[in-house]
């Protein structure tokens, strides 16, 4: 149903509502920390100075954040004039650049540091890495950029290279050059809001600045690896998870017991995956991730294996927290998945059970994000795991029968996933409807549906699904039996003996996984159903032929939905 209104507001003069408009805009705006200055109650991410308010030649009146609008504004405090008159609005950003040395245009801006990032890494067969949020933020940030190139001390390369591209890019904006192989090289590049023909100086005072960051960095690595992974489990029990979840220690005992179910049903080393559960939480506790939270995992990996532990074990404790955003990368091997299903499951059904479902667009734990890690590491990894035993399992723990909830949260998801790969709305209802538990064929069998769409029966064939439900539905709401008998009028025996001739050669095609051809078998049947229910009153009034009628239909209505209910595709 689609709802529309047409309404007609009566114009208003401009000069009686930009100011409105403007200030109304400004309080709008996504910004974590506001400030005041002076002795007036005006507050914005930044003192303003000067309010410009054109309509062509206009100066429009009004005033704003304190400051009466005009058209004289300010450029670069050092490189541009410190006043400038506006003729027009037009004459806006050519003169802003030309007498201002500002580029008021952000698309623009972007465009030049960009330009000016990448020819400078070039120079050194550099390459930049995941730089584009940070330059979006380096674009916020400057007027009139300009790159140089800074330096620091190679010997800092001996601390992992994530904490040292972390604190370049979150604490100094910098962005830090890779070498080939993707490594971490000894040089960064600063984009600076002065343009001046010896940068000696800009550059001296940014390597001056970065080096303490750095030797923190070196610090924290190496007073964490001092004492072991081990060593910090049991001082997890001071950590609150949740406040009536228990401590950080119980949520680590429960995705032991989890990780380490899942990895037998995965045929992989459930020691190593008790291992790997046992310390995947223990670097939360270690001064770097105190530092820097985004570290967490990462960190945990390298202390795994600075304190010898299993490859394997190590890289799981890192991978557990996969994927961590829409497009990231996925834990890769047995060990590492049964973690990280055990983790996110474990958050779940935890939260499902005090309660703490996501609400509207409310979710504060995150627990949307990681059903769908689930949904992504079944379907992708094609791990043949049940989502229900997945979902009893996490909950064991837990004084709760959410399970039905959660499996449906997790099939929300999914369906969401689904439609991001292309798939309509009916076709991802026809196959999840039937409840699969095993999500990772559930691609190749809305293939399957697609293929079937395309056939000529298919639409036919789907119009009597949905009358077979209907007819199963009153007929049960009514008490009717569902017995199978003799059958005795041709259409009907005619029916019954093709259901029998196609289910033989399609359940084959079922178990071998061969979803396309099971639903085509089924093509043959548009003939023999048409002619069922032009020639059969299905509710016969002799109660033996009315349920033997009945059962006829309930096995035609099994038989060609193992896949995919496709009544759900008729419109």
């Amino acid at each position: 149903m689609v709802v529309f209104a047409k309404a007609t507001t009566k114009g208003v003069n401009l000069d009686a509502v930009l100011a409105g408009l403007v200030g109304d805009a400004l309080k709008r705006l996504p910004v974590p920390k506001i400030m005041r200055w002076g002795a007036g109650a005006a507050q914005f991410v930044r003192p303003a100075h000067s309010l410009v308010m054109l309509h062509g030649k206009h100066v429009v009146p009004g005033a704003v954040l304190g400051l009466q609008s005009g058209n004289k504004t300010r450029g670069h405090r050092f490189m541009g004039k410190a006043e400038i008159t506006l003729a027009s609005a037009d004459e806006y950003e050519k003169k802003l650049l030309d007498e201002g040395k500002v580029m008021v245009d952000f698309g623009k801006r972007r465009a030049e540091i960009d330009k000016q990032l990448q020819s400078e890494a070039k120079k050194y067969d550099a390459s930049l890495g995941a730089y584009q949020l940070l330059l979006d933020e380096v674009t916020a940030l400057v007027e009139h950029p300009s790159v140089y190139v800074g330096e620091f001390d190679k010997a800092f390369l001996e601390v992992p290279q994530e904490c040292l591209i972390l604190t370049m890019r979150q604490n100094q904006k910098y962005f830090p050059l890779f070498d080939a192989a993707g490594k971490l090289t000894g040089k960064f590049l600063i984009v600076s809001n002065m343009q001046v023909a010896d940068p000696r100086h800009i550059i001296g005072g940014n390597q001056r600045v970065v080096r303490p960051r750095l030797e923190d960095a070196r610090f924290f690595y190496d007073q964490d690896r001092k004492q072991s992974l081990e060593a910090r489990v049991a001082l997890l029990s001071k950590v609150v998870y949740h406040n009536k979840l228990g401590s950080q220690l119980d949520q680590v005992d429960r995705i032991e017991v989890l990780a380490t179910l899942i990895s037998i049903q995965l045929k992989a080393e459930k020691s190593h995956a008790a291992r790997a559960a046992r310390l995947c939480k223990a670097d939360l506790l270690s001064g770097m991730v105190g530092e820097f939270p985004e570290l967490q995992g990462v960190m945990g990996r390298y202390y795994a294996l600075h304190d010898k532990e299993p490859a394997a074990v190590a890289d799981a404790i890192e991978a557990h927290y996969r994927p961590r955003f829409a497009g990231d990368r996925l834990p890769e091997g047995p060990i590492a998945c049964a973690l990280a299903l055990a983790d996110k499951l474990d958050a779940i059904a935890g939260l499902f059970s005090i309660g703490q479902q996501p609400s509207g667009d409310k979710d504060p734990f995150g627990l949307r994000r990681a059903a769908l890690g689930v949904v992504r590491i079944l379907v992708e990894n094609r791990l043949h795991l049940s989502l229900a035993e997945l979902a009893k399992a996490a909950f064991e723990p837990f004084q709760s029968k959410a399970v039905p909830e959660l499996i449906q949260f997790v099939y929300d998801r999914f369906a969401g996933y689904l439609k991001e790969q292309g798939f309509s709305t009916l076709q991802i209802d026809s196959v999840l409807s039937l409840h699969p538990t095993g999500l990772s064929v559930v691609l190749q069998q809305l293939e399957a549906v697609k293929a079937f769409q395309a056939l000529p029966e298919a639409e036919s064939l789907a119009a009597a699904n949905k009358r077979i439900v209907n007819i199963l539905k009153q007929a049960e709401a009514k008490g009717e039996t569902f017995k199978a008998g003799d059958l005795k009028e041709p259409a009907e025996l005619a029916l019954h003996a093709a259901i029998n001739k196609t289910n033989a050669a399609a359940k084959s095609l079922y178990e071998k996984g061969d979803y396309s051809g099971y639903l085509k078998s089924f093509a043959v049947l548009k003939a023999p159903v048409d002619t069922f229910f032009e020639k059969v009153m299905v509710m016969a009034e002799d109660k033996t032929l009315r349920s033997s009628r009945l059962a006829l239909l309930r096995d035609l209505r099994e038989s060609m939905n193992r896949v995919a209910d496709l009544s759900k595709l008729a419109t």
